[in-house]
Parts: structure tokens; C-alpha cells; sequence
């Protein structure tokens, strides 16, 4: 059953199985294959997605002995984590071969990425062992870069009230506002030099009147405290925009990728200040597994199931947003945009997902 893979793996799913019986390798492809078909929509059956080099070549060992037959079942996905273990878990439901009562067992998953990056760490550190500089006004001249680059990307007071800064945040156009320090600090970290912090509770005037000449995205820890601040600023000094931690976090705790995460998923303050018009929407649909679409006209179509979303998109031209009890998959990205949607709200975004300028990303804990 080989097909030319078009994308490289990146999950191998193993698996072992015993049979009451004796059969060949190409009765056990041939189970897995037939029971499996007709569990899913038809681009996400295993040939569909032979076919399109998501699923890899499937490789089957086995040998037989009194009657018996055991084996192991190794096969390659360039999907998703939550569509890999679907499948596997597809794979694991077979429970015959021919006439002979089967028993399949997933065994693992493994992420190839990941003995990939041990190879890549393991071949880094012998670098930084072999890296040997002998010329002493070479290593004097690059401590001197580094200090020098270093001096410059420091936090700074700004304003009458010193408020904690990055370098040239008079100069930027667009600022981030945030909590405090610390906050400065770890976005200064990730390579974000428009940054400037409240430093409490009341709205310092300094940051009232950058504001008023400003682009403004309050960036906020995703707790009580930030709750009070937006309140706070939403009264005084107004954003354009808000962005949020994740619920629970702190924006001086955040990874560079959460931070850029958070970022991306900012709303407007109109979005705050008159309540998030798909939040209710989505409170509904949880656990239901359905998803509606949400028109230019402000029409809401029927509820229809999470399964169905990109085929009926293809007979939408008219669809502004997309709330659904589901994952925002790369699939679904793509037919999106190809129709021209604004938005798309789902439970959770795919690890792999990558998320165009032209259309917003957003999921249920963060509205």
C-alpha cells in the first residue's frame, strides 16, 4: 500500500497485534484499511490520507507459529497530535483479520521532532566544545559588542513618575502597556522594545497622555489584578486594544511564544467594553461537538457538526466568522481564508497551526 509521502513525519505510531490464526501481511493492511473505512469523512480515511502523504507507507513485521500470528504495526503521520491519535486510536479498533479474531494494541507515539532536537542538541554542545577562539583582541572586541548591545536593550525610567520602559518607547508609534517591571523585562527578553509599565493599580499620567498619541494595546496578566487594571484604564486612559494572558498567568512568567500568542489574539476595547459578541455563542456550543457560521450580515445559520464546517464552507461566500466545539486545524485555515472568513473561534488551536495576517485565531478560555 505505498503511496509517495509529500510531507515529512512527524509522529510514528506503533503498535503490536496478535491473531487467532494464520495470515500474511497483506490480509493484516488489508483489515486495517477495509475497518476503518467509512469511520470518518472520506479525506480523512487512511487512503485518502495515503493518498495526500498525511499517513506514510504502513509497515507491517509479523510471524506465525502454532496457529498464532504476532506482529508489529509502524506508521508515519504528518498530521496533527489530536488527528494522529485518532487515527491510532482507528487502528486500534480493528478486531479482526479475515475469519481470525484480532487484537491490536497501540503502543506508542512517538514525536520524531523530538530525537531530532536531542541530535541537534547533542551536535550544538560538541560546537561550543570545539568553538575555540585564540586571538585575545578578537574576544575583547566582541565583549565589548556584547556589553555595549547589552547597555542598550535595558529597561530605563520614563516620565515624571519614572515608570519602567524600554529604550526608545517615545519614539514608537505603537506601545504595549503593561502590569510592571518585570513585565518590561521578559518582553524585553523576547525581542519587544515598545513597552512601558503602569507600576500599580492608578493610571499614572504619563500613561494617560501617551494614549491620547498613541497606539495602545494593554497587555495584561490573565488574573484578578489585570481584571481591575483593564477597569481601571477603560475609565481613564483607554487602549486601542487588550491583550491577555492566559487565564491563570502572568505576563512576566510567559514564554516567547506565549507572549507572541497572546499578542496575536489582542481584540479591541469595543470588543471589551460591549461584551464579546461570540462569547455567549460559545458558552452555548461547548461539549456539543458543533459549530456555527456567523455572517457579514450578522445573521448565526444553524448549528451543524464540527465534521461538516469545511465542506459547508466551500457553498458560503458570505461567512464572517466561525464559532465551533473543536480544533482549529491547518485545514480549516486554509479553507477560511479561501472564502474570505474574518474569524475563527474554536476550543483550541492545532500545535502546528500557523495563523495568516488576514485572518484572526482566537479559543473559548481566552474570550
Amino acid at each position: 500500500m505505498g503511496s509517495k509521502e509529500k510531507l515529512a513525519a512527524k509522529y510514528v505510531v506503533e503498535a503490536t497485534f496478535v491473531i487467532d490464526g494464520v495470515v500474511e501481511r497483506h490480509d493484516v493492511i488489508g483489515a486495517i484499511f477495509g475497518q476503518t473505512e467509512g469511520l470518518f469523512p472520506k479525506e480523512f480515511e487512511l487512503r485518502e490520507l495515503q493518498k495526500s502523504g498525511k499517513i506514510g507507507r504502513i509497515d507491517i513485521s509479523l510471524k506465525s507459529e502454532k496457529d498464532r500470528t504476532e506482529g508489529k504495526i509502524v506508521a508515519p503521520s504528518s498530521l496533527d497530535r489530536a488527528e494522529t491519535a485518532l487515527i491510532a486510536a482507528a487502528m486500534e479498533s480493528v478486531d479482526r483479520v479475515g475469519p481470525c479474531v484480532t487484537k491490536i494494541i497501540i503502543r506508542k507515539i512517538s514525536d520524531v521532532r523530538v530525537d531530532k532536537r536531542q541530535q541537534i542538541l547533542k551536535r550544538a554542545k560538541e560546537l561550543m566544545r570545539d568553538w575555540v577562539v585564540t586571538d585575545s583582541q578578537d574576544i575583547e572586541k566582541l565583549l565589548t559588542e556584547v556589553s555595549q548591545q547589552d547597555k542598550k536593550i535595558k529597561a530605563v525610567n520614563y516620565g515624571r513618575e519614572k515608570l519602567t520602559a524600554t529604550p526608545d518607547i517615545s519614539k514608537a508609534k505603537k506601545i504595549l502597556v503593561v502590569e510592571g517591571r518585570a513585565d518590561v523585562n521578559n518582553l524585553l527578553k523576547a525581542g519587544i522594545t515598545n513597552v512601558i509599565a503602569l507600576e500599580g493599580v492608578k493610571v499614572p499620567k504619563t500613561i494617560i497622555n501617551l494614549v491620547k498619541r498613541k497606539e495602545v494595546t494593554a497587555f495584561l496578566d490573565g488574573d484578578r489584578g489585570g481584571d481591575l487594571i483593564l477597569k481601571e484604564l477603560m475609565q481613564v486612559a483607554k487602549p486601542n486594544y487588550v491583550a491577555r494572558a492566559p487565564r491563570g498567568k502572568e505576563v512576566e512568567d510567559l514564554t516567547p511564544e506565549e507572549i507572541r500568542t497572546a499578542l496575536a489574539q489582542s481584540i479591541p476595547l469595543s470588543e471589551v467594553e460591549g461584551g464579546n459578541k461570540f462569547a455567549e455563542i460559545s458558552k452555548g456550543l461547548k461539549g456539543t461537538l458543533e459549530g456555527v457560521f456567523i455572517l457579514k450580515d450578522g445573521k448565526q445559520l444553524e448549528n451543524l457538526p464540527v465534521s461538516e464546517i469545511v465542506e459547508k464552507l466551500k457553498d458560503q461566500s458570505d461567512v464572517d466568522a466561525i464559532i465551533f466545539d473543536g480544533i482549529v486545524t491547518g485545514r480549516l485555515v486554509d479553507a477560511a481564508v479561501e472564502r474570505g472568513v474574518s474569524t475563527l473561534i474554536g476550543e483550541r488551536i492545532a500545535g502546528s497551526v500557523r495563523v495568516p495576517n488576514n485572518l484572526k485565531v482566537k479559543v473559548f478560555k481566552n474570550l
